[in-house]
């Protein structure tokens, strides 16, 4: 398929998003792109963009209430507007969670975690019975936030290693990731999970399907580094994600992955377990990891840093098409880290969007 050149023509703005502090401080303006935002993200995520994916800007958030996770976590996203300060409950395991509106999220009520080993937490963990959700409602309800021209995210918040610290504190579950005789139990835990995401994830494309991929969270690290050596991650976790992105790409979805912390040494992990993108933290060198792995996952790469206030809008075009340059290759493609949004500026955004288009044209 042929990507049709940049047309000058193209930088109309068709819409904007206000500022919204301190991630996205310059806001956010849209052009006139030659193809819908819905047809940009499938193509993006298959390595033939038209331009720049802007991540988590240019997608549609869907978290809906059905997955009773996303209200004990305070982050539902859908046709009926949902107040965080509501939030919090029970997750769909009966764990409760507290929303605390100074931090903007959801954590597990502190005190004596569900279960202190993997062994105990097979004994006591009860399944949910996902078929008693009301999918039909939802469906119905959220028909028309699904459609149009938007790239359709659906967000899912607590992954495998996450989900092991909602039911033992984070003490106890990173123990029981390295306790040889606890292992056992994590591998078993592990494979009944994969079996329930794999039949939520069929209830999400079935009952919705204007879905077009999935944000999946699973943290991984600190600020400095990894909480577990890549051999552990790949003998412990990557087997079960694989189980579920091979699903969802038979299904034809795009699968994305979200995971804080310093996690160089776990990217190719991460290209094991089938993901198609993943976006990291600032504290990630996310050009050097462009530069060994972005042939074989998107990454989302963040600028070099500079100051919007005291830098010219001639050198904040500069530094767009230097970045554009670099990490805007027909044969490597990218995507910009939304963690870089701070240096989005008017001129940024539109230097950027032109260079790429020229880029990925050529």
């Amino acid at each position: 398929m042929s990507i049709p050149k940049f047309d000058p023509k193209e930088l109309e703005v068709v819409f904007e998003m206000p500022p919204m502090e301190p991630v996205m401080p310059h806001g956010f303006k849209h052009f006139k792109t030659p193809i819908t935002l819905k047809e940009h993200g499938k193509l993006a995520l298959s390595r033939k963009p038209y331009w720049q994916m802007l991540g988590n800007v240019e997608v549609k958030t869907f978290t809906p209430r059905v997955l009773p996770d996303n209200v004990a976590r305070a982050f539902v996203f859908e046709a009926t507007p949902f107040d965080p300060n509501k939030g919090g409950g029970k997750d769909m395991f009966g764990i409760e969670w507290e929303y605390v509106a100074q931090v903007g999220g959801s954590m597990v009520r502190p005190g004596k975690p569900f279960a202190e080993d993997a062994d105990e937490l097979l004994k006591k963990v009860v399944w949910p019975d996902i078929d008693s959700w009301d999918w039909e409602g939802s469906a119905k309800e959220n028909e028309s936030y699904l459609a149009g021209d938007t790239f359709n995210q659906c967000w899912f918040q607590t992954g495998f290693y996450e989900r092991l610290i909602s039911f033992m504190d984070f003490e106890n579950a990173i123990m029981a990731i390295f306790d040889e005789d606890q292992q056992p139990a994590v591998h078993e835990f592990f494979d009944k999970l994969t079996e329930l995401y794999i039949r939520i994830f069929d209830k999400f494309i079935t009952y919705f399907p204007g879905i077009d991929g999935f944000y999946i969270h699973d943290d991984w690290g600190s600020q400095k580094e990894t909480f577990f050596s890549p051999d552990v991650v790949e003998e412990m976790i990557v087997p079960y994600m694989k189980r579920v992105t091979d699903f969802l790409h038979s299904k034809g979805k795009f699968c994305e992955l979200h995971s804080c912390g310093q996690l160089l040494k776990q990217v190719p992990n991460m290209i094991k377990a089938g993901w198609d993108a993943w976006g990291g933290q600032p504290m990630n060198d996310t050009h050097k990891i462009y530069e060994l792995y972005g042939d074989k996952i998107l990454v989302g790469v963040i600028p070099e840093p500079f100051d919007p206030a005291t830098t010219s809008e001639e050198e904040q075009r500069r530094r767009a098409r230097e970045y554009a340059d670099k990490f805007c290759r027909p044969d490597k493609p990218s995507f910009f880290n939304f963690n870089g949004m701070k240096y989005m500026t008017p001129a940024f955004r539109e230097e950027l969007y032109k260079q790429s288009r020229i880029n990925y044209s050529k």
